[in-house]
């Protein structure tokens, strides 16, 4: 793989793992409730369903997902009902309760576990992978190499993006000390999951 593809590569994907999405808002969400190490280590598990994502579209196996109807609606039904449940949750958090949370161990992974099915969750995450990954891959070329490397910059860069959210989160904890503006700050990542979950319900196959 030469400089001038990864030149191009590198910030088109960082816009793609900077964009705002429910897996961005989860890891500002986290930081907030439990801490900056808590949110970046839970976003493991975004990566591990990225990476399996990545695996299917080296593998070709994305095309199932592409002509297959019921499992494209399938798949996003279930991801949006479980954004709709993880707003519930924070739309009906007790601040009292975050604040005796963050003083003691959390389980980060139940956190991981929420980051991989939001992850998971969105079918449309495949499809970028399918389409946006080709895009700089030499078909004159090895083509397995070549997508495990850009894969892993991906989820390297993923990373940086997940620090990121977190470090936005940490910050927000400090504005929203108070229980009342921490409530104002769930409800508004509820309100934001929601509508998260609202777009996902409509979207359709490319």
């Amino acid at each position: 793989m030469d400089i001038a593809t990864l030149t191009l590569f590198l910030p088109a994907c960082f816009a793609l793992n900077m964009a705002p999405g429910p897996n961005n808002l989860l890891s500002v969400s986290n930081a907030t409730r439990y801490g900056y190490r808590t949110a970046c280590v839970a976003g493991a598990g975004r990566l591990l369903a990225f990476a399996g994502m990545i695996a299917l579209a080296s593998a070709g196996l994305a095309v199932v997902l592409q002509t297959s109807e019921l499992l494209f609606y399938g798949i996003k039904i279930l991801g949006a009902a479980y954004l709709f449940y993880l707003a519930w949750q924070l739309w009906r958090a007790d601040p009292g309760v975050e604040n005796q949370l963050s003083t003691a161990p959390v389980g980060t992974l139940a956190l991981a576990r929420q980051e991989f099915l939001v992850a998971a969750g969105n079918p449309k995450a495949i499809l970028i992978f399918t389409a946006f990954l080709p895009q700089f891959v030499n078909p004159g070329q090895a083509i397995t190499p070549q997508f495990v490397v850009l894969g892993a910059l991906f989820l390297g860069l993923e990373w940086i993006a997940i620090g990121a959210y977190a470090y936005m989160g940490l910050h927000m904890r400090r504005w929203f000390a108070k229980p009342s503006g921490k409530r104002l700050f769930n409800r508004c990542c509820a309100g934001l999951l929601s509508a998260a979950a609202s777009v996902l319900l409509m979207a359709r196959r490319a």
